[in-house]
């Protein structure tokens, strides 16, 4: 697959290889079923010979289901200078979708589906994986959600940034019944934004795509490690711009800019007096001198005119390092001690910063253009002696903040992300958001 170490860490690989791992140990009951009930030791040759035929094909589907959930990763950048040319093949593809009446809705009743129900809901499940290209034609159409249909949704849930379960919940349903013509003019949004981007963009760079809450290190045209990231809130959105990484800072100081400040610090203040005792937050004024809080009127905006500087440590919101380049929105990418929020689908908290999923992986690369010094043991050891240190990098390395919610890959595989901040142009029908719900 071409994937550093680091796609260890990366949830959607996780969740892929649990649910390779559970579609495996679902056949394994299957075959122990068979042998079970049927007593096969004790069966007229022919019998076993049909049992063992239908474990052969039960192991074929089984290889090429897996080898359909692996090609969903691929060892190529989102922004390959390719990627606009898969876009175009897909579209041709959903054009024709489209042009044959889409897809139905899929159904659900009051639980959601999973592995080892029979229910009529399925159905509409099957039909809709199959119209995708998700589930093999050849599956049949039956009310069991067996160990194919399992591993077809987890494929759709990979190819949308969901959490590859194999549960169709609300938010899987919800992504299935967005309609095909809205799919489409997804694809043709982004190919625009996709051609603009195809050019040379560096022998190494990093690409942070907003709405797929993602960040790729991007090394002679391979994808060296993938990120999964926390990005900006609908109403405090992380900026599109294209700026160079020029520094790093570990253990940081953290000042708190003025939006949060009157946004978030001057509530929570009201709420509770000892806000920054807990959180290691200290006031000055702009000659350095420092302030008690009870010097500030919190029930006006005063609180602006003053520093808020947090310390370094385990609950400093920029965690271990802040990595910098430089744009006018006074944002950055930084490591978090909130790592929980990486587990989730829906991963847009920030105030615009990006904050990223095993950040140690992703500066060691950086600080590859610096001197070989820098090896994983010294950022390990550095970040643990809690020490501050600002290391400029030796070459600058090109950071693109994307907005990318459509694309495909050179394995012919689709991608969707929600359009987060309505840039699409792109709605999807009230009657297709109500057509999800679970009843």
């Amino acid at each position: 697959m071409g994937f550093a170490a680091t796609d260890l860490f990366d949830g959607r690989l996780l969740g892929l290889r649990a649910g390779a791992r559970g579609a495996a140990l679902a056949l394994t009951g299957l075959f122990a079923s068979v042998a079970i009930g049927g007593d096969a030791l004790a069966q007229p040759a022919p019998v076993q010979m049909r049992l063992e035929q239908q474990r052969v094909e039960w192991n074929d589907q089984f290889d090429t289901t897996m080898r359909s959930l692996q090609a969903v990763e691929s060892s190529f950048p989102t922004l390959s200078p390719d990627t606009a040319t898969y876009v175009e093949t897909a579209i041709q593809r959903y054009s024709m979708i489209v042009q044959q009446g889409g897809w139905q809705p899929v159904t659900s009743g009051k639980k959601a589906m999973r592995l080892g129900m029979r229910d009529e809901h399925v159905l509409s499940l099957r039909r809709r994986l199959m119209v995708s290209g998700d589930l093999e034609q050849t599956a049949g159409l039956s009310d069991t959600f067996d160990s194919y249909v399992d591993a077809a949704v987890r494929r759709f849930q990979l190819r949308h940034g969901l959490t590859p379960d194999g549960v169709v919940g609300q938010t899987t349903l919800v992504a299935m019944n967005v309609p095909a013509d809205v799919r489409l003019g997804q694809l043709e949004t982004n190919l625009v934004r996709l051609r603009s981007m195809s050019g040379f963009l560096g022998d190494r760079y990093v690409m942070v795509n907003i709405p797929a809450a993602e960040i790729e290190a991007v090394e002679n045209g391979r994808v060296r490690s993938r990120h999964t990231a926390v990005v900006g809130k609908i109403d405090r959105q992380t900026p599109i711009l294209n700026s160079s990484i020029y520094e790093l800072n570990f253990n940081p100081y953290w000042t708190v800019p003025v939006s949060i400040i009157r946004k978030d610090l001057i509530p929570k203040m009201n709420q509770d007096p000892a806000y920054l005792e807990k959180n290691r937050i200290r006031i000055f004024d702009w000659k350095g001198n420092e302030l008690a809080w009870q010097q500030i009127n919190w029930n006006t905006d005063e609180a602006t005119q003053y520093q808020f500087r947090q310390e370094p440590g385990e609950i400093n919101s920029l965690g271990s390092v802040r990595i910098n380049f430089h744009n006018t929105h006074q944002v950055y990418l930084h490591d978090t001690p909130s790592k929980s929020l990486f587990g989730s689908d829906y991963r847009f908290h920030s105030s615009g910063c990006v904050r990223v999923q095993n950040v140690r992986e992703l500066i060691t690369w950086l600080l590859e253009s610096t001197t070989s010094d820098w090896s994983r043991a010294r950022v390990d050891e550095t970040i643990r002696s809690g020490a501050r240190e600002d290391v400029k990098l030796g070459t600058k390395i090109p950071i693109y903040m994307s907005y990318v919610t459509a694309w495909a890959t050179a394995e012919g595989v689709i991608h969707f992300r929600e359009d987060i901040y309505n840039r699409d142009g792109v709605l999807m029908s009230e009657a297709a958001v109500g057509s999800a719900s679970l009843q």
